[in-house]
């Protein structure tokens, strides 16, 4: 099995057919018409027929002096493809190419103006076929499976396009994503950070948050969208009103950094290493802060642990589980009473120790 096929086969076990709403996308578009003026985009997970970005930009094409629109879609997708009844298969794969458009046109008059073609391959945005296409594109908009949103972003990316599309807020924890906000060459968008975007999903799709005139909705809560542009948003500074003290920030048992819970506490007047929630790489500034690493990631640090533990034992419900990997991929804090759920236990650490989510480790510039 060719790799996009072995990709696209684990996004359709994984339910990743979700279709944004026209709402969400004007909300977010709307801030990027200086980035798409005079530029070449490509929706490659979009069946041109259903797909709101094809219809956002088909609608607004020459409001924003678009070149040219591309998108293909997947061969499993749900599509009208009754023009190609012939071929007696309604699931093949499928591109369409505009260049210009009558804003008197309807949706599906420009689609038939500029012509529907069926691909070879399945459609997947790494083939052979979606290739070339990226390769001929300037932008790249979509909202791509949440599945393959790593392989997707390397993919976009190996080929120097800009972009704007839609990701689990978890994918800040990749370590190919991480590099790209260490290197001020991704950030995350305007709107719904983490706040819980509705989809629309296929008829036979279970588990769905509401039911609408017949639509199934689904909400994922770790949603948000991420781009390439160096957007105003991505520049503001985070105004800091705390001051630091030993008992407000507690120490790491294992790592030189300081805690903090909420992104709004942390200190003005701390100098050195921070962990901070993932959460934020929303506010990061990199004229205010450097990006050190993240701790509990495979996003690897620059700081080394202070510590190393030997014979570390995981301890829940007072039954020992021997750990199978390094105890220092985590941040941790030291307890002198046991810590009530799970903790760690390891030979020379006077006391037990728990871990906390995911920290991104920053320091003030």
């Amino acid at each position: 099995m060719s790799r996009h096929k072995s990709l696209r086969a684990a996004a359709v076990k994984n339910n990743d057919e979700f279709y944004t709403l026209m709402e969400d996308i004007e909300l977010e578009l709307k801030h990027y018409g200086e980035f798409l003026k005079g530029k070449s985009v490509y929706c490659n997970c979009d069946d041109p027929y259903k797909s709101n970005f094809v219809k956002y930009f088909v609608k607004n094409f020459n409001n924003l002096g678009l070149t040219k629109l591309a998108a293909t879609c997947y061969a499993g997708a749900d599509s009208q493809l009754d023009l190609f009844a012939d071929t007696g298969d309604k699931l093949k794969a499928y591109k369409v190419i505009i260049t210009e458009v009558d804003d008197t046109a309807t949706h599906e008059e420009v689609l038939a103006d500029a012509g529907v073609e069926v691909l070879y391959g399945s459609g997947s945005f790494d083939s052979d076929e979606c290739i070339e296409l990226l390769q001929d594109a300037d932008v790249v908009v979509t909202n791509p499976p949440f599945s393959l949103f790593k392989s997707f972003i390397d993919t976009v990316v190996s080929y120097g396009k800009d972009f704007v599309v839609i990701g689990n807020t978890n994918a800040l924890l990749f370590d190919n994503i991480f590099r790209l906000f260490k290197d001020g060459k991704i950030h995350t968008g305007y709107t719904n950070f983490n706040a819980g975007m509705f989809f629309e999903v296929p008829d036979d799709y279970t588990k769905y948050t509401k039911l609408e005139n017949g639509v199934k909705y689904a909400q994922v809560i770790s949603s948000c969208w991420y781009t390439s542009f160096p957007i105003r948003k991505a520049y503001e500074w985070l105004e800091l009103t705390c001051e630091y003290s030993p008992d407000k920030y507690p120490k790491y048992h294992n790592f030189d950094a300081i805690n903090v819970d909420k992104v709004v506490d942390i200190p003005k007047d701390y100098e050195g290493f921070i962990g901070v929630p993932v959460t934020f790489l929303d506010k990061y500034n990199p004229e205010q802060f450097e990006l050190i690493g993240i701790l509990s990631s495979t996003a690897g640090s620059e700081i080394q642990a202070v510590r190393n533990y030997e014979n570390a034992y995981l301890v829940r419900e007072d039954v020992r589980r021997e750990l199978k990997y390094n105890l220092n991929i985590n941040a941790l804090f030291l307890h002198k009473e046991k810590p009530k759920g799970k903790y760690y236990i390891a030979d020379g650490v006077d006391g037990y120790l728990t871990s906390c989510y995911a920290r991104v480790l920053i320091r003030r510039r």
